[in-house]
């Protein structure tokens, strides 16, 4: 087996050891990534063909907004 395909599935079982909320999916063509979800941030980690991986870690304010915000979702993907 792959080595980087064996570090993402020994990832997975340690996360289901963890009963964590995760989800699998392929941003680009030479590697998985593994998005990891807890109270106030959410993780990516790219596993990469290579061997490489990469994490990038997103960190919530605590700032809880209402539907007035999403003005500010539309200014951004314009």
């Amino acid at each position: 087996m792959n080595a980087s395909l064996d570090a993402v599935l020994s990832f997975v079982a340690e996360l289901e050891e963890h009963n964590a909320a995760y989800r699998l999916s392929v941003v680009r063509p030479e590697a998985m990534m593994v998005e990891v979800a807890v109270p106030g941030e959410r993780w990516e980690i790219e596993f990469h063909r290579s061997g490489e991986i990469e994490i990038e870690r997103f960190r919530s304010s605590g700032e809880v907004g209402g539907s007035d915000v999403l003005t500010e979702l539309w200014d951004l993907l314009n």
